[in-house]
């Protein structure tokens, strides 16, 4: 079953400025070309990376699917919902039940404890149009079972400063997953980590994917794209290619590498520095 279903989908915009006098042609090279005609289909439970250089589309396509931005032309259906046509109570209510966003930059209420970081979806649902207030008791216990999930049960009391970098990523993906959304969208989800975080955060997206969650991640990082199972590649505003990662990698496997490394590395280190003295 399709939950992500895009067909020639064009966005274009057209640069500032007075254009009367000029002639067809002349304004037509005023026109930014963002996306050409992007066909893109994500099954259930795939992992999918959206790569490309600067300027490839990649976040314009990201925008799109997150029900940020309306594309010219083309139309996406998401979990049943052609999108296009979209009015703003329904695209509001799109981002608010079908899609899970993480950031790089983590977006979390600074002075707002994990708990209710996570909870806030669900608070936000209960204040739109028409639609049931859940009750406090509920929303609570629908946070603390996605902070557990994430592996934070025994931080969901704290604020974001108490957090380590990664810590706060995952209560960005509690967040992310509180309201059951029919797809997570990650935007260069580990573009703030260390190495060590960074094989975390992908080892928990590979976790949720195992459990049958739907995520794209938008990266520039190759090193990121190689653990999840698909990669799409704009150029131009062109999708030119889509190919299935082969040799997929384990981030946690990776990650006890990487620390039994370190730990390798530790005492080389210390007796470098009783050389030196």
């Amino acid at each position: 079953m399709a939950v992500i279903e895009l067909k020639k989908i064009k966005r274009e915009y057209r640069m500032e400025g007075k254009h009367d006098s000029l002639s067809k042609d002349d304004a037509d090279a005023l026109i930014v070309h963002a996306l050409r005609g992007v066909d893109f289909t994500a099954e259930a439970g795939e992992f999918i990376s959206v790569m490309g250089p600067s300027g490839s589309g990649k976040s314009t396509l990201m925008n799109i699917l997150g029900c940020l931005d309306k594309p010219t032309s083309g139309t996406y259906t998401l979990d049943g919902i052609e999108t296009s046509q979209s009015d703003s109570n329904t695209f509001a209510y799109i981002r608010n039940r079908k899609i899970g966003f993480v950031f790089q930059s983590f977006n979390l209420l600074a002075r707002t404890t994990a708990l209710e970081n996570v909870e806030l979806p669900l608070f936000y649902r209960g204040h739109e149009k028409n639609e049931k207030k859940m009750n406090t008791q509920l929303r609570k216990q629908r946070a603390i079972a996605s902070l557990k999930q994430v592996g934070l049960g025994k931080r969901m009391y704290h604020f974001p400063s108490q957090l380590s970098g990664g810590q706060q990523q995952r209560v960005a993906i509690a967040r992310a997953m509180v309201s059951d959304p029919a797809f997570i969208l990650a935007d260069e989800p580990t573009g703030n980590l260390d190495t060590g975080m960074t094989l975390e955060i992908m080892g928990l997206f590979q976790e949720l994917n195992r459990q049958g969650k739907t995520i794209i991640i938008v990266t520039h990082e190759p090193e990121v794209a190689v653990y999840t199972k698909r990669i799409i590649t704009l150029r131009d505003g062109e999708l030119v290619s889509d190919t299935k990662v082969n040799n997929r990698r384990d981030a946690m496997d990776d990650l006890e590498q990487w620390k039994n490394h370190s730990l390798l590395a530790e005492p080389a280190a210390a007796s470098q520095q009783e050389v030196a003295s």
